[in-house]
């Protein structure tokens, strides 16, 4: 495609949203063009403000053939499809003179089930509907289930308790398939998929996007290449979603199943494998609990769980080999409700295996508050570079994807370079053919934020945030008025803070949300946003994401550089490999990942042009030790002082400023 008519969309899709040309965008859209046309891969760093979407979704449909989009979060998937796609679309028809057509596509789990919400038998042992207001959610799904034209997405469905939506859902291994499904024609899942199978552009989610990668088994519609937006997420997303994971409830209600729907010795023996697995786990659980969190991380299947694991894996096999061998039955809801009980059944005969078998290349832990055994892979870059940079180009794109200036961690981590075999795929992708590219933000960050490094206060240790910090933390959001979002790297620093501030703050106008766990993040900071003088005080969930512009957050406070928790079974993990092979588990692993998540948290801060304020990092470790430029050249280059008093009075004119103005 020419970079000129690449240019002339950009600025009729530009033109489309009342916005102006930025050089970072136009830089952007070209080397996202050229990637598609020249066919390689493409890492771009987007500063926040760069309008990097349309930056990638004008060349995308200039270029003609279909795009996947893949996002990490829900927020900017609706963004996309909501409001920058619908909002440049009648623009670029006109520019390109053809119809263009977008789609979003997400996993089965996502849609309403017809058939589950059809069936006259009770939902799969694990919900029954029997409380007044489960039976009120019911009522409103089903009536909305049967009103004309409607998408059957659950973002879109009113919103019921998630029990009841599991109750009238099912997984892509539990569906029985559009062929054999009565309600196949109709399926809202299906009828997604088909849509997006035609579509230029189609929006989905990285885990959707991962499992297919991982599986080497097609779900989403064929493309001419991949879009990876929020990339720096890209490889946790991928571990989180090909984690296995086991409990005594997984396997017995597996085994509930089972028995309703095919009662006799097969599905009994697996009942009492469900059993013995539980007592077993049970009595481990509470042997486990004396050990410290260091040790959740195991190097091998524990003694006393072998056997009933085992047990639990024959018996799932010999029950879905019966299934299996049943062909007589030919009632449609029947075999429907035979593919769940398969495929729940399949689901615990698979993770019992790869329980048992647990390889070298992966991380096996147990979680003695869940009683959950959990196993992930060690490493997922090889089948990343075989299964996703060997098939399509991949633009991946993010507002924070250097460490230090440098690409080489994300390389790494998706990848496209280190220690592999320099192939080709027979689609003719070089995954070793990657331009790297920043095209900076057009915020002036110096002139618009101050990075207030206080190199007095006492490191942090492992019991939260010192004293001095919190006493440090109350006079920054007294001289702020308020409009803080403090950003922690655990519970323990989140609680800690709320009962600091509650005193310290108590004759002030200045009201304190603390998030609880469990707490949706977007009622949060739609509280924060409304409120000015309000603060928000919260644990990882609100490092990044989180948008609110203006006068409602002129200070970012972080208590403490992110490093992964030593009791992190991933990251531990993968530290340890860098460190056994010569490497820095410290260099490679750790300081890359905090460098991400403090480039995310600082990243809360500017959000406009007419943004202003304070980022506090009260962590004396980041001017103190060595690393700390690693760290400082990771995040926007805001105006660097340690003088507090510089600081605090720069706070008090902003605020000053804004009550002025009536905000």
């Amino acid at each position: 495609m020419s970079l000129e008519k690449v240019q002339k969309a950009l600025a009729a899709a530009i033109n489309a949203i009342d916005g102006s040309p930025r050089e970072g965008q136009i830089a952007m859209a070209e080397a996202v063009a050229n990637a598609l046309s020249d066919r390689h891969h493409l890492l771009v760093q987007a500063g926040t403000g760069t309008g990097k979407s349309l930056a990638y979704l004008v060349p995308a449909l200039v270029h003609g053939k279909r795009v996947l989009v893949a996002t990490a979060t829900l927020a900017l998937q609706r963004q996309l499809v909501e409001r920058d796609l619908p909002r440049v679309k009648e623009a670029l028809e006109k520019e390109l003179c053809r119809e263009i057509s977008f789609a979003v596509y997400k996993g089965v789990g996502n849609y309403l089930c017809l058939q589950k919400m059809n069936s006259d038998e009770s939902h799969d042992g694990e919900v029954l509907v029997d409380v007044s207001s489960l039976e009120r959610d019911a009522r409103r799904l089903r009536e909305w289930a049967a009103k004309p034209g409607i998408s059957g997405d659950r973002d879109d469905a009113p919103e019921v308790d998630r029990r009841v939506w599991l109750a009238n859902s099912t997984s892509g291994r539990e569906c029985v398939g559009a062929d054999e499904c009565r309600f196949g024609s109709e399926c809202f899942a299906v009828n997604a998929k088909a849509k997006a199978q035609t579509a230029d552009i189609v929006v989905t989610n990285h885990t959707l996007l991962a499992i297919e990668i991982v599986d080497s088994h097609p779900i989403l519609p064929e493309r001419d290449a991949v879009i990876l937006d929020e990339a720096h997420e890209f490889m946790d997303r991928t571990t989180q979603a090909v984690t296995e994971e086991l409990t005594a409830g997984r396997v017995s209600r597996a085994a509930a199943m089972a028995r309703k729907h095919m009662p006799g010795k097969l599905a009994n023996a697996l009942d009492k494998a469900a059993d013995a697995f539980a007592n077993a786990l049970d009595g481990y659980s509470q042997d486990y609990r004396t050990r410290s969190e260091e040790e959740r991380r195991l190097v091998e299947l524990p003694d006393e769980l072998v056997a009933p694991i085992r047990k639990v894996k024959e018996a799932a096999e010999a029950v879905v080999a019966a299934i299996n061998a049943d062909s007589e039955i030919i009632d449609p809801d029947t075999i429907a409700e035979r593919a769940r009980v398969k495929g729940a059944v399949n689901e615990v005969k698979a993770t019992a295996q790869k329980l048992l078998k647990n390889s070298d290349g992966s991380v096996l832990w147990f979680e003695p508050n869940f009683s959950t055994l959990y196993l992930a892979p060690l490493d997922v870059s090889s089948v990343l570079r075989e299964n996703l940079f060997t098939q399509t180009p991949v633009i991946a794109t993010s507002a924070t994807l250097s460490v230090g200036k440098s690409f080489d961690a994300i390389a790494r981590n998706l990848g496209i370079s280190g220690e592999f075999e320099d192939e080709e795929d027979s689609s003719g992708i070089d995954p070793s053919n990657v331009q790297m590219l920043d095209v900076g933000s057009p915020f002036d960050f110096a002139a618009q934020g101050m990075l207030y490094l206080p190199k007095h206060l006492p490191e942090p240790g492992r019991d939260g945030p010192s004293i001095e910090a919190l006493v440090e933390l109350g006079e920054l959001i007294d001289a702020a008025g308020g409009r803080t979002l403090a950003l922690f790297s655990s519970w323990r620093g989140v609680e800690m803070a709320d009962d600091h501030l509650r005193r310290v703050l108590a004759e002030l106008p200045i009201k304190i949300i603390t998030q609880k766990r469990g707490d949706s993040v977007g009622s949060l900071v739609d509280r924060f946003a409304e409120d000015p003088t309000s603060i928000l005080l919260g644990t990882m969930s609100l490092w990044q994401g989180v948008d609110v512009p203006g006068p409602a957050c002129t200070l970012v406070a972080i208590d403490r550089i992110p490093f992964p928790r030593p009791d992190d079974p991933v990251m531990s993990a993968r530290a340890s490999k860098a460190d056994a092979s010569g490497g820095s588990g410290f260099m490679q692993v750790s300081l890359p990942r905090a460098a991400l998540l403090l480039a995310q948290g600082t990243g809360r801060l500017i959000r406009s042009i007419e943004d202003r304020g304070v980022v506090a990092i009260l962590d004396s470790r980041i001017v103190n030790k060595r690393y700390g430029s690693v760290l400082l050249n990771s995040m926007p280059p805001l105006w660097r002082t340690g003088e507090g008093a510089v600081v605090k009075d720069s706070l008090r004119r902003l605020h000053q400023q804004f009550q002025e103005a009536g905000r």
